[in-house]
């Protein structure tokens, strides 16, 4: 039985989010499963951590599918399945994302590697945010797409070119996505975090724990005293996809303690 006193901001809805096995995306699908979702679809190539995720919220609320958004057929799919099994979908939080895989300066730059970033950081958020679309559209549903950008989307970078490119693209979507939709009444916004210690962050770094993330962008924000967690982000997305933002869209919600690279 649900906590009389829970908050039920997601009431009644239909949820998926990719990249949903760990980091800011599992942070997300717990809070979402604690406001009130009817379902959480949770969608990712982690397998094992996807299901464990799915198992910790109640497989009664929440499932688990494997999902290369990559591969436009798989996110079709994914959204075809959800709405067949659940009449709806309400929101999308598409999550999954890549950091580059080496320092990718322009003069060293691999364009396979960018490529290959692009295929999950651009191709699939484009993708995911178009069928999610078209099943809202066709089901008659006012709901909210929300995006994972960066701060990087905000900056220039002395290094990680096609991630800064990529994030910058994906801003790019969410503004010309959210004028679109807008007629429909379905809102597109994107959550910009700076960095935090996620799964991904960490072996990109190759290093280890909270602090150590914290230390290292602490430079780089005005907000002392104080580090990102996945919590601070997922509660930015909660926001963005609840009725409390009912008259926002096209933003990009930075959530980064004031963050400026020197």
């Amino acid at each position: 039985m649900r906590d009389s006193n829970v908050s039920k901001r997601l009431d009644g809805k239909v949820v998926i989010i990719t990249g949903g096995a760990s980091g800011i995306g599992e942070a997300t699908a717990h809070l979402f499963a604690n406001n009130g979702t009817r379902a959480v679809v949770i969608a990712d190539i982690q397998d094992r951590l996807g299901q464990r995720v799915a198992t910790s919220i109640g497989l009664h609320r929440c499932s688990y599918i494997h999902c290369d958004v990559t591969d436009e057929e798989q996110v079709k799919s994914l959204v075809e399945h959800t709405v067949q099994s659940y009449g709806r979908l309400d929101i999308m939080f598409s999550n999954a994302g890549v950091p580059s895989p080496t320092n990718q300066t322009i003069l060293e730059l691999s364009l396979i590697s960018l490529d290959n970033l692009f295929a999950v950081n651009v191709r699939g958020m484009a993708a995911c945010v178009k069928h999610a679309a078209r099943a809202m559209v066709d089901g008659g549903v006012k709901g909210s797409i929300v995006c994972t950008a960066s701060v990087a989307a905000s900056f220039g970078s002395n290094r990680w070119t096609d991630y800064c490119m990529s994030k910058h693209a994906v801003v790019g979507l969410v503004r010309s996505a959210s004028r679109q939709l807008g007629e429909y009444g379905i809102r597109v916004n994107c959550v910009s975090p700076s960095g935090l210690a996620t799964p991904l962050l960490c072996k990109a770094y190759q290093i280890e724990g909270e602090e150590e993330v914290e230390k290292l962008f602490e430079p780089f924000t005005s907000l002392k005293g104080v580090g990102l967690k996945v919590k601070n982000v997922a509660d930015a997305v909660l926001f963005l996809a609840s009725d409390d933002s009912t008259f926002v869209t096209g933003h990009d919600l930075l959530v980064d303690g004031g963050y400026h690279p020197h």
